[in-house]
């Protein structure tokens, strides 16, 4: 396994992280704010990760 499929495998963990939480409502009406930043920054790291792998193959 190279490193460019190593960063393909966490770009859709990230991914996964990021849709998961983007999915977890709370009780109150809608996202919180913390749930929101969070799910944009997992999203941000696996489009890098991703990217990166792409480009490592």
């Amino acid at each position: 396994m190279n490193f460019g499929l190593a960063l393909l495998l966490m770009g859709g963990f990230l991914l996964g992280g990021a849709w998961s939480i983007w999915r977890a409502d709370s009780d109150t009406k809608g996202r919180t704010g913390p749930q929101v930043v969070f799910a944009v920054i997992l999203l941000a790291g696996a489009v890098l990760a991703s990217v990166s792998g792409i480009l490592r193959m």
